[in-house]
């Protein structure tokens, strides 16, 4: 029976078995497969993948596997150019955008205290979440393996950690956007972009206590909450402090 020889590096190696991480391992089949439809079989997603290697020469997702094939599978690199190379996913955004899965409702808030943008609704579709990042150009942010199988979804990210502090860093490093943050400009309700509102504009809609103590407000046009430096914003300007924002922007 024909037969190819895989490896995987770096962090792909986290959708394998213990038993076939960090090394070459054979791979039988019948008819010859798509080179994406072997190694989404073998549960690591495309949209993990940045570029592939057969003997040695760079091919795309359609490639059809040969019997002897030795196939290298590489993640997305974050310092070494490959640019002569055959890349498998678009160029990264400039300005990146997120849509989460149903399992990330806590990472949804921490990335838009952050400042990023970032959609989430408690009951998207897996088809919905692959179309709205499709259409939109949206990097997927997930829980679910299998959504990231999706031939429309071209950006995405299998996140690793459970816990929703540990997610917002792992993000931050996978797509190096530490440099980007922007506390305090999004609406942790809707996402919406926060506007500098004067206090008299608002003045009905806060306790007296408030108004008493806090002259500096912000409004989100899109679904009207209000937003003052209370003791909340001390506390995420703390949480956000810890993973290296800097200087903050006020409202």
């Amino acid at each position: 029976m024909p037969s190819a020889y895989l490896r995987f590096y770096a962090e792909l190696n986290d959708f394998l078995p213990p038993d076939r991480r960090q090394q070459v391992w054979e791979r039988q089949f019948t008819v010859s497969p798509t080179v994406k439809d072997m190694i989404e079989s073998l549960g690591v997603p495309h949209t993990e993948i940045d570029l592939i290697l057969a003997n040695g020469r760079s091919v795309g997702f359609d490639y059809r596997v040969q019997d002897g094939d030795h196939i290298s599978v590489y993640p997305m690199f974050e310092s070494l150019d490959i640019t002569p190379l055959l890349r498998l996913r678009p160029r990264p955004l400039r300005t990146p955008r997120f849509v989460l899965d149903i399992h990330l409702g806590r990472l949804t808030a921490y990335l838009r205290m952050a400042g990023f943008d970032a959609l989430y609704r408690n009951d998207y579709s897996d088809e919905e979440l692959a179309s709205v990042s499709a259409q939109e150009g949206r990097i997927l942010l997930t829980r679910d393996r299998g959504v990231l199988k999706r031939s429309q979804v071209t950006r995405g990210y299998w996140v690793r950690a459970t816990g929703p502090r540990e997610q917002l860093a792992e993000v931050l490093h996978r797509f190096d956007l530490f440099g980007q943050m922007s506390p305090f400009c999004r609406c942790l309700r809707c996402n919406g972009l926060l506007q500098a509102v004067r206090k008299e504009e608002i003045a009905d809609r806060l306790l007296p206590d408030t108004l008493r103590r806090y002259d500096e407000f912000a409004l989100c046009p899109d679904c009207g909450r209000v937003y003052w430096k209370g003791s909340h914003y001390e506390r995420m300007l703390k949480f956000i402090g810890g993973f290296g924002a800097g200087n903050t922007r006020s409202f």
